[in-house]
């Protein structure tokens, strides 16, 4: 009877310890039961506001991705400019890094692991049919060099078969956002006509790879950058709609590299009318974004500006849990 009654209740302990459910207490079905996050949060519709937007110099008026390095908020231009342009937060340019021996076919994002800063030369928006899609890896060690260490990573996407040329605005195999692991890149595409990303893995060495596909999901608008923090499992990203609302979308508490499994959170921003290319942050609270000069006469004239966030209000219990 005791052994039953043992084995009954570490049955028990054991099942109870496995509830899964909702975790996170922001979402409107969280289950305080729950230890293990199944993914399924669901969230109520949220606006935040930067606490400041601060217009940047035309230099930088097509800025198209954001790292935090070395005291800096490091960007790009992503046509020709061969220039990365160290910020403070104010948006005031401290420093100019020139790649020589170097091509911006069409920058579009820049990331970094703790060894090397990587900007991502992958814009496919035009035609749909570059064979030509790499990575720069700048050594961190040579960046402030007059001539950095840089190797390419080169790759094509597993499912890309047609080559042919397409219209403006209407690939699904363009991309704007990307993000490095110890061994790995993962690529969040932007595709025109869905509205959804799909996410590429690929090696974070130099060489010739294949970006294979391993998921797609409904963002309901454009990715244009992203930020992670590794050690928080949360990554960022940044876009805005078709009809250029800015939005970030939060993915947060998941399990090894599947960025899916865990909390999924769409955050609409209060500015209307930006296109938003940059994104990044130091703490996982609070965040640095850019946009790009968006001129359409004779209704919109948006400079390039630099916004900063505090999003404590839907992170904080996550990161300090």
């Amino acid at each position: 009877m005791k052994k039953s009654l043992f084995f009954f209740l570490l049955l028990f302990n054991f099942t109870y310890s496995q509830i899964k459910g909702c975790t996170d207490s922001n979402a409107s079905n969280f289950n305080s039961t729950a230890v293990i996050n199944n993914g399924n949060c669901q969230y109520q519709s949220f606006k935040i506001k930067p606490k400041y937007s601060v217009r940047l110099s035309d230099t930088v008026k097509e800025t198209s991705g954001l790292i935090s390095f070395n005291g800096l908020i490091w960007t790009h231009n992503d046509d020709h400019d061969k220039h990365i342009y160290g910020l403070d937060t104010l948006g005031i340019i401290q420093k100019r890094i020139f790649l020589d021996n170097t091509a911006n076919h069409d920058w579009e994002e820049i990331s970094q692991d703790s060894s090397h800063i990587y900007i991502g030369d992958f814009g496919n928006n035009n035609t749909g049919n570059r064979t030509d899609l790499n990575i720069l890896k700048i050594n961190k060690k040579t960046f402030f060099d007059e001539k950095p260490t840089i190797e390419i990573i080169s790759f094509k996407y597993s499912n890309q078969t047609d080559f042919s040329s397409k219209k403006s605005n209407s690939t699904n195999f363009d991309c704007e956002a990307f993000i490095v692991t110890k061994d790995s890149i993962f690529l969040f595409t932007k595709q025109w006509q869905s509205s959804k990303t799909s996410i590429y893995t690929l090696p974070n060495q130099s060489g010739n790879h294949i970006a294979q596909l391993k998921q797609t999901f409904d963002t309901k608008g454009l990715v244009t950058g992203a930020t992670y923090l590794e050690s928080k499992k949360l990554i960022v990203l940044c876009g805005y709609s078709k009809f250029g609302k800015p939005f970030l979308y939060l993915l947060y508490d998941f399990k090894n590299n599947d960025f899916l499994s865990g909390n999924k959170r769409r955050i609409d921003l209060q500015l209307p009318f930006h296109q938003i290319e940059g994104i990044t942050t130091t703490d996982g609270l609070h965040y640095y974004l850019t946009n790009e000069t968006l001129i359409r006469k004779p209704i919109i004239n948006v400079p390039a500006q630099i916004h900063y966030l505090d999003l404590n209000p839907v992170l904080k219990s996550y990161v300090h849990k």
